[in-house]
């Protein structure tokens, strides 16, 4: 008797902390996002956002995760550092939400990554390639996509093997992104014995771009590698044909893409931009196939990029909520996302481990012809 006594005790009090863990009810998963709704990137974070929120609103409709539906309280922070620390806090201490999601940018998540740690919550699929959130590892963190070490690598090489040039310039966000930016090209040009051959600034938030493209055209680069927001970068290259400046520009994922074809109109063509997820509008795999269903589903119309990175990282959540079990902590969380090995999600293998906290690797290049994003392989 006195140990079926014990034995209930232990199960009453197991359930209990499992229904207790923050966040987390009998019939709901709260998850909290901040990014950016309003301002010159909010493309970036309402696509990032509908991609997000299409794949929950799919697996609620199924009837949640072991009996949990899944909730997201959403705020702006118009991609700026102050405003999502702020938005974290909330999510964080008053909202008291159960995980951080698919939160935008490279200063904002280097505002939001102290509460994370003080709070040990788990921050997944930041839509940034930055290399502190990546090394050294951290335990709460999770990326989803390649870091802006490979996709400025895979410029560089493109530039380099097929293109033979060598006098690259950069032009960057005067920020953390366009730090984590620049050091990859530092990097990736260090190991050729070369250097960045010229460089160029704008403001974060604004659209002041032409003090940076004339440092840059005084020097007469072969390329140039942009770091910076679709209306920035827009601005820079249709400024640059106006002033008669024609090298090979090329972007990386973050810009993103439709929003930059758009804001270049004709002025796009030969323009690169490597990306971290495959084509939507190319690609076979069963992801894209189902990718674009869900978001139909959900009413939003040709999806891209933005919107692929954030369904992906809602995949990758609900499978681990799923491995998770019934009596869901954020430690049972992250022993879940660490135990994902070769995991196959419509043809993207994820990997994780609690040294390795970046799941793909795989960069694409495109170049833009006809207002679209195509695939290249060797294009000169």
């Amino acid at each position: 008797m006195k140990g079926l006594h014990c034995t209930i005790m232990l199960l009453w009090l197991f359930s209990t902390t499992a229904a207790a863990e923050v966040g987390v009810t009998e019939n709901t998963i709260t998850f909290g996002m901040s990014n950016a709704l309003s301002g010159p990137a909010s493309g970036l974070g309402s696509g990032v956002k509908a991609g997000t929120l299409a794949y929950f609103e799919k697996i609620n409709q199924q009837g949640g995760i072991h009996g949990r539906q899944i909730n997201v309280i959403s705020l702006d922070d118009g991609y700026e550092p102050d405003r999502a620390a702020k938005n974290a806090k909330r999510l964080i201490y008053t909202d008291k939400v159960f995980a951080l999601v698919s939160f935008v940018g490279t200063p904002t998540s280097k505002a939001v990554v102290p509460e994370v740690n003080r709070a040990k919550i788990p921050y997944i699929g930041p839509f940034t390639g930055a290399e502190f959130l990546r090394n050294p590892a951290n335990k709460n963190i999770f990326n989803i996509r390649a870091s802006y070490f490979s996709e400025t690598k895979k410029l560089v090489d493109h530039f380099i093997n097929d293109l033979g040039y060598k006098k690259i310039a950069v032009f960057i966000q005067d920020d953390g992104y366009g730090a984590a930016g620049k050091a990859g090209v530092q990097r990736a040009l260090r190991m050729r014995g070369l250097k960045i051959h010229a460089e160029g600034r704008y403001k974060r938030n604004t659209l002041d771009v032409e003090q940076g493209l004339n440092s840059i055209m005084a020097k007469k680069p072969d390329a140039v590698i942009m770091v910076g927001a679709y209306k920035a970068c827009g601005a820079f290259i249709k400024m640059s044909h106006d002033k008669g400046f024609y090298p090979k520009f090329a972007n990386i994922s973050f810009v993103g893409t439709k929003k930059l074809i758009a804001e270049l109109g004709d002025a796009g063509d030969g323009s690169y931009i490597s990306q971290v997820m495959p084509n939507p509008d190319e690609s076979t795999l069963k992801i894209i196939k189902d990718f674009k269903t869900d978001m139909q589903s959900y009413g939003v119309d040709n999806p891209y990029y933005t919107q692929l990175e954030g369904y992906l990282n809602a995949m990758v959540i609900v499978d681990a909520l799923e491995q998770s079990g019934q009596y869901l902590t954020r430690d049972r969380f992250i022993g879940a996302m660490e135990g994902m090995k070769n995991k196959d999600f419509g043809g993207l293998k994820v990997n994780f481990s609690k040294s390795d906290r970046q799941g793909l690797d795989d960069v694409y290049l495109t170049q833009i012809q006809d207002g679209k994003a195509l695939p290249i392989q060797t294009m000169k």
